[in-house]
């Protein structure tokens, strides 16, 4: 795409060289106008399936009871805010270090089987990353942007959560992780035996935004995580994708076999991930200590079997 763009301007610079002309200026033209036809669109289609998918998880059938659509508003105004909050971290940092970067792109799902409504949202970065700096900084910027965002949903969710007996009854029952075992633990204390959490809309978008980041933040190719990684340890992440990889797969015969899935996606997408352009530019003392403080994030929001009793 950018050899397209440029190509005029070249082909100009070698017709005037060829007349003898080398010393007039190039002509400089205005960067095109961003189109954010299909991100506003895809926004408000997502929000749509969001709103539908809420009120499917409240027992609501929107074609028989159109007027009870407004209660799925809890659950996707939080899942809308979580996602939003995590894509604007990464643009909004991109944008400070002056990298041509796209609005979020949301990506809407059927509310059903799919019952939260959404594939997540992406942003496209259209120029490279100058160095490990700017690579660590734009990468944990998304994750550590929405974990701040969904903790408070998850408080919420928890308080007003119902415990209720699970004898007999079947369900999907959500995973946990070392961060949200110790929120519940500290927010609703210790749950009796035969019983169990019936989550709040809220908490549970505040729990998709736990999974959200930690999936981001898996240490291969160039996601999130790939991205702290390579800044953090250079070429050594590519190593470690492979590793990470094939404990992914282990997951998926032990526990949740969603895992085959993710599997396959980071297969399709590459375990390595290119150097920046000044890969000898190392990282300071600050930067270190806020890239191992989002591999700590990671640890503590990865969730081994995200779902269970299909």
């Amino acid at each position: 795409m950018q050899f397209k763009k440029f190509w005029p301007i070249r082909r100009r610079e070698a017709s005037s060289r060829s007349e003898g002309s080398e010393n007039q200026p190039s002509p400089v033209y205005p960067p095109p106008k961003p189109r954010i036809v299909w991100n506003i669109v895809l926004f408000f289609l997502t929000l749509i399936t969001t709103i539908l998918a809420g009120a499917l998880q409240e027992g609501v059938n929107p074609l028989e009871n159109p007027e009870q659509i407004p209660k799925g508003f809890p659950f996707a105004f939080a899942l809308m805010g979580i996602l939003l909050s995590h894509e604007l971290g990464h643009y909004l940092m991109a944008k400070k270090h002056g990298m041509n970067v796209t609005l979020p792109y949301f990506i809407p799902a059927p509310p059903y089987p799919f019952f939260i409504g959404t594939f997540g949202a992406f942003i496209k970065m259209r120029s490279p990353a100058r160095d490990r700096k700017m690579l660590l900084d734009i990468g944990a910027a998304g994750p550590l942007t929405g974990v701040a965002v969904s903790i408070p949903f998850l408080i919420y969710g928890f308080q007003h959560s119902e415990l209720k007996m699970i004898q007999g009854q079947a369900g999907i029952n959500l995973g946990s992780s070392l961060l949200l075992w110790l929120m519940n633990w500290f927010i609703s204390g210790p749950i009796p035996e035969g019983y169990d959490i019936l989550i709040h809309p809220v908490g549970f978008a505040g729990w998709i935004g736990l999974l959200v980041t930690s999936l981001n933040l898996i240490p291969v190719g160039q996601l999130d995580g790939g991205h702290v990684a390579y800044a953090l340890l250079g070429e050594w992440q590519n190593k470690i994708s492979r590793f990470v990889f094939l404990g992914l797969i282990g997951l998926g015969f032990l526990g949740w076999p969603g895992w085959f899935f993710w599997g396959f996606i980071l297969l399709m997408m590459g375990f390595r991930h290119p150097p920046p352009l000044e890969w000898w530019v190392p990282l300071d003392r600050k930067r270190k200590v806020l890239g191992w403080v989002t591999i700590i994030v990671f640890l503590l929001t990865f969730i081994p079997v995200p779902f269970s009793g299909f």
